[in-house]
């Protein structure tokens, strides 16, 4: 399968997870049937300036962030850290986290939720 730049269907969420602003996410790959029922989501997400996705905890499945761009606060089960490009961070099963861009360039991220 290939799937080219413009056939990617991007979803505005606004204020995921009792967050703040909107964030977008365009799929790589459309949900388990297409990751071997082995994950929900694998997507190039992106948080806008004073935008975040709300604490929340991961049950069931993990999730990782890697970051390409931008800055953001990211609190890990109420350790707040910044990211940056090239940064990734993993919440396991039973463990929380959100994050925040901070700054005035969007964070850029891929995120991929894998099942427990």
């Amino acid at each position: 399968m290939i799937r080219k730049s413009n056939e990617k269907e991007t979803i505005r969420k606004p204020s995921p997870f009792n967050g703040t602003g909107e964030i977008t996410v365009r799929s790589l790959l459309n949900g388990p049937e297409e990751m071997s029922q082995k994950g929900r989501v694998f997507g190039h997400t992106t948080v806008y300036p004073g935008s975040e996705i709300g604490y929340h905890i991961h049950t069931g499945d993990s999730e990782t962030y890697y970051i390409l761009s931008g800055q953001g606060r990211y609190n890990d089960n109420g350790v707040i850290t910044t990211l940056s490009a090239g940064d990734v961070a993993y919440c396991a099963p039973g463990s929380g986290h959100g994050i925040a861009c901070v700054g005035d360039e969007p964070i850029e991220m891929i995120a991929l939720i894998l099942y427990e």
